[in-house]
């Protein structure tokens, strides 16, 4: 019976488990997370935060009950020490401290990704916090009811989390300012004509915006109370760092091939540079289609598709992922954000001869008076090969599915002509004859 190890049971490992043992047979699952609990969707953790849903528990999908009735061995708080991969063992050790040594055949490292820590003075202050954890969703809502002197939160990073942090704390009531290096919000995702929607967005509902600063310092007694940056100092009493993700490598680091940033290198069946060894979620690479090489893009969806490509693969059928394109949305109090590929300023950055077509419009006829919104678009394409690179949308309408068409194309490398005349049906109840899509493309020059 073949031996098939998992470390790490979150998304990627959560869809790698379940995948296997709902498919297959005559297979030995064993699994292992350090955690005290599986399948956290962390992307829902500012929804808690900031009251807009009713408890944690809707935020958990798995359970160690449920893979072991489907035959697992599922050991949780029992953190992998050592790897031998000569042997083929995984050493680890139990809460209590019972010592396991568990053979395999085949290997899958599900090892997830760690928070980026800043190596500044101030870090060991009570209240400077991090949020990837349920643990740590629970400490800062726990700190917020029984400190009731927490009224000034500081959100270091810019970024999805960082922006859906700064309207949970503001939903509770709090004082909230973002700090970032960079000149926008969102910069990985959108270009300066959508991340400027998203910044006023925030700036008119109170949040303090103070970009193209570094953090320095945090002091403070016990608590921190004031964090220093290059240019400025702020009065603070709880600061929320949600500067960037790493890959979790501490279990290969050694013996696998590493991309630039210390993620495991995957092919397109996830495995590493040991045939027996796969790697799943954010601590492996990815293959972006948009610039058509591996790349690093930590994103659930892509650990979800990434574990059942790999249970397949280690399970004997062969199956290759079809690529991502990092799609990804947001929504903040009314604004919906979408985005797939890459932005023009990616784009330029890789090398491409890259152009935009913008648009703007209403999504449905103006004799359609209730739920109309507007909705900009943006398509980023080569200019030399005409295929698509990338899309943008924003509008107080749900437009979010329109997303999906651009993944799709970007992952099929169409050219923006090809959408020129697609067949897009219309009804006023849903869109315009003349939609926002058909006129965007048409403009391509």
């Amino acid at each position: 019976m073949e031996k098939i190890v998992v470390i790490g049971a979150n998304h990627a490992g959560t869809a790698a488990i379940n995948t296997m043992l709902d498919t297959y047979k005559d297979i030995d699952v064993s699994v292992f997370d350090a955690n005290s609990n599986i399948s956290f969707l962390g992307c829902g953790m500012a929804l808690w935060i900031g009251d807009q849903i009713h408890g944690s528990d809707g935020l958990f999908y798995s359970s160690r009950e449920a893979m072991e009735e489907k035959g697992a061995k599922v050991y949780m708080e029992t953190p992998v020490e050592h790897i031998n991969y000569d042997k083929k063992v995984v050493y680890a050790k139990t809460k209590d401290g019972k010592e396991i040594e568990q053979p395999y055949d085949k290997l899958i490292l599900a090892t997830g990704s760690l928070p980026v820590k800043p190596n500044i003075k101030g870090m060991d202050l009570n209240n400077v916090q991090f949020v990837k954890l349920f643990q740590n969703a629970q400490e800062v809502i726990d700190k917020l009811d029984v400190q009731k002197d927490i009224h000034h939160v500081t959100i270091v990073g810019a970024g999805y989390i960082g922006v859906e942090l700064a309207e949970a704390f503001k939903r509770k009531g709090k004082l909230v300012q973002i700090i970032d290096v960079a000149e926008h919000s969102l910069a990985n995702y959108y270009d300066s004509e959508f991340t400027d929607i998203m910044d006023e967005n925030l700036h008119t509902h109170g949040i303090k915006l103070s970009y193209n600063e570094t953090v320095k310092a945090l002091e403070g007694t016990t608590k921190v109370e004031k964090i220093i940056t290059d240019k400025n100092s702020y009065n603070t009493d709880m600061v929320v760092f949600a500067v960037g993700f790493k890959p979790n490598n501490v279990l290969g680091n050694e013996h696998l091939k590493l991309y630039k940033n210390g993620a495991f290198i995957v092919d397109k069946t996830q495995k590493t540079s040991d045939d027996s060894v796969y790697a799943i979620g954010d601590c492996a690479t990815v293959y972006d289609n948009a610039i058509q090489d591996i790349n690093y893009i930590a994103l659930a969806t892509n650990a979800v598709r990434s574990g059942i490509v790999a249970a397949h693969n280690v399970c004997g059928t062969h199956l290759e992922s079809a690529g991502v394109q990092g799609s990804n949305g947001i929504r903040i109090w009314d604004i919906n954000m979408v985005s797939t590929g890459l932005t023009l300023k990616k784009a330029l950055e890789h090398g491409y001869d890259a152009d935009v077509t913008d648009f703007e419009d209403y999504q449905k006829p103006l004799f359609i008076e209730h739920d109309n919104e507007k909705v900009k678009i943006r398509i980023v394409y080569d200019k030399n090969t005409r295929r698509i690179l990338g899309a943008q949308l924003c509008s107080k309408y749900d437009i979010s599915m329109n997303i999906h068409m651009f993944s799709l194309a970007i992952q099929e490398g169409l050219t923006i002509d090809k959408l020129k005349l697609l067949d897009i049906f219309f009804l006023p109840h849903f869109n315009q004859p003349y939609n926002y899509i058909t006129m965007a493309t048409l403009q391509a020059k």
